[in-house]
């Protein structure tokens, strides 16, 4: 019987999409002759499940669309085929927090913040977001994953990322209301929460024309209030700044310049408010922004946009990132970076991300930061995250390189359930220790730290499902080669996997990360010459090789980088002997010639007289 491929079609006929009304009757897709093979009819009540669907593959990948499987609307497949779209209009609301500080006449409103997990908010946001480096990072977003697809794998933002570069909250009580607000419940909302009349609330949701209040509104309203101010004053002062900090930092929607009011009832309880997952419902929110993104006719940006460009800083230093020295890892890591914008054009960028290496990367760039903020176990939670009616999954196992294991093929991302089932979804995240990855799940961890190894088949499986480079060839600037090939092979993934390993370990030693000693260094840069020829690198299945037996002892190589090798005279006592510099040699000086006694002695006085007046008459 002739080989089938999936769906059912035979190898060598033209492939088609099954109609279906075909996949109601189970029609037989591929045509046979009865008489000539009669073992190659296929009885319907044996043929394939008619719900299963068929997915082509995509011109520059993916081959297999079993997981992308809405490719065909991403800006990426429209980008392959030559259609193009303007950089993303960005909503960032860095220099609006500067408009409402709170200093120390508003210090009880600050306490209250400060308890509630969200004053980081009012410092670490950045007043410049790169308008071109995050819309080519948009476009390796993938829907179905929840990741970027970079082109030597995935790579996503956990709950570890936004604690440390925000640090918020990212353990406690999913965040959750009922539907959309009703306009007249937005009004009694504004009237019991924020102490405003009917007549102001009626005419604020009038002129937004929607659910929401103007972050202007809020400033000029409760911005003046301080600890001279009643009690309830302060309250709704209070709130208000809370309202208006989420809106402006954590859930920064497309209108630039309103913040939903459902939100309000978050803080109807002030004593509570440390009690949600904030960078949880932050990272959802953010998740489904890029995802709407996604979208060729999509042409603008929401979510905190400084959590994903700190992300891209923090993983991608040599590249985009500008450090801010006077940083310290008290600090959230979003300090740690100061941002600008990349003179660049966004199909550089984006021919530049095609050719990016895995050595490239920093694949734990808080080692540093485990003092102050250690790894958060939930970080491993694998399931539905959740802001409101946005659910959205959360996959570790996609990308366990980030946390120092070796990643292997994961399992099938699943789809997020209904936001009506919210209940369930409540219980599910309150159980979330019940749903972490296991140490079987997670595997091995990475023989050097951020050397981000995979297994063998993982860039095999990757190449199939994924579409790694957005830029076609034929649209490059300079580039005719062959898109796939351009790219790293299969077979060169050791080699990239040992060059990572060797600039992690000399990046621990120039930043100071390890002791500051010439031994510590020749040592390191041996260790990495090592590394580089392979002297110390398992096979690529990562079986330990047997030992050579002991009479054919396979010698250690010589080392590229050799100390220099000083000797001193055995100390007389126990002090440490004095580094010996020979002098330098002396010069002699040439033997001054003998004055004769009977020869005349010169009057100087004269030959300068002469001399003097000789330089007269040339300037005359």
């Amino acid at each position: 019987m002739p080989p089938r491929t999936r769906g059912g079609y035979t190898s060598g006929a033209p492939r088609r999409r099954p109609t279906g009304s075909e996949r109601r009757r189970r029609v037989q897709l591929r045509e046979v002759d009865p008489a000539a093979d009669p073992d190659s009819v296929e009885h319907p009540q044996h043929d394939r499940d008619e719900t299963e669907e068929v997915f082509e593959g995509a011109p520059g990948g993916p081959i297999d669309r079993c997981i992308l499987q809405s490719f065909d609307k991403h800006i990426a497949a429209k980008i392959w085929l030559g259609e193009d779209r303007a950089p993303l209009k960005l909503v960032n609301h860095g220099a609006k927090l500067q408009l409402w500080e709170l200093d120390m006449e508003r210090s009880r409103i600050y306490e209250t913040v400060h308890r509630s997990g969200l004053a980081s908010l009012t410092s670490c946001s950045h007043r410049v977001a790169s308008r071109l480096m995050l819309s080519a990072f948009c476009e390796r977003w993938q829907p179905e994953t929840t990741t970027f697809h970079m082109p030597f794998g995935e790579m996503t933002i956990t709950l570890d990322d936004v604690a440390s570069i925000l640090h918020i909250p990212v353990t406690g009580s999913m965040i959750s209301f009922s539907q959309p607000l009703h306009v007249d419940d937005v009004n009694a909302l504004l009237v019991e929460l924020l102490g405003t009349t009917d007549v102001e609330a009626s005419r604020e949701t009038e002129q937004c024309r929607s659910p929401s209040v103007r972050l202007l509104w809020l400033r000029d309203h409760f911005s003046t209030i301080t600890d001279a101010s009643s009690d309830d004053d302060i309250v709704f002062a209070t709130r208000a700044f809370l309202l208006h900090l989420v809106g402006c930092t954590l859930f920064a929607d497309k209108s630039a310049t309103s913040v939903a009011v459902v939100y309000l009832e978050l803080f109807r309880d002030l004593s509570m408010v440390g009690s949600y997952a904030w960078g949880a419902a932050c990272l959802a929110y953010l998740y489904r922004q890029l995802t709407t993104a996604t979208r060729f006719e999509v042409r603008q940006l929401g979510g905190y946009l400084t959590l994903l460009q700190a992300w891209i800083y923090e993983h991608f230093p040599e590249i985009f990132s500008s450090p801010d020295m006077s940083y310290t890892e008290s600090r959230p890591r979003a300090l740690r970076w100061r941002p600008h914008v990349i003179p660049n054009s966004l199909q550089s960028i984006r021919e530049r991300l095609d050719r990016l290496q895995i050595s490239e990367v920093c694949w734990e760039p808080y080692v540093d930061h485990r003092a102050e903020h250690p790894l958060p176990d939930i970080a491993w939670y694998s399931g539905c995250i959740k802001c409101g009616q946005v659910v959205e999954p959360y996959h570790p196992q996609c990308v366990l390189r980030q946390f120092g294991y070796i990643q292997t093929i994961p399992p099938r991302p699943f789809t997020p359930p209904r936001p009506n089932r919210s209940i369930l979804l409540e219980q599910y995240w309150e159980r979330w220790t019940d749903h972490v990855l296991t140490d079987q799940s997670r595997g091995r961890r990475c023989q050097y730290s951020g050397s981000g190894e995979s297994v063998p088949e993982y860039m095999a499986w990757y190449d199939r499902i994924s579409h790694r480079i957005v830029q076609s060839p034929q649209l490059r600037s300079g580039f005719t080669t062959d898109a796939r090939s351009s790219l790293p092979s299969h077979a060169a993934s050791t080699s990239d996997t040992r060059a990572a390993r060797a600039l992690t370990l000399l990046r621990h030693v120039i930043s100071g990360e390890r002791e500051q000693s010439v031994d510590v260094f020749w040592g390191a840069l041996n260790e990495a010459h090592g590394i580089l020829a392979g002297s110390d690198e398992t096979s690529a299945s990562h079986s330990t090789p047997s030992p050579a037996p002991a009479s054919h002892s396979t010698p250690s190589p010589r080392p590229f980088f050799s100390p220099p090798t000083f000797v001193y005279p055995p100390p007389a006592s126990d002090d440490p002997p004095p580094l010996i510099v020979p002098p330098p040699p002396t010069a002699v000086a040439p033997p001054a010639p003998t004055a004769d006694p009977s020869a005349p002695t010169p009057d100087y006085t004269a030959s300068t007289t002469v001399y003097v007046r000789s330089k007269r008459k040339k300037k005359t």
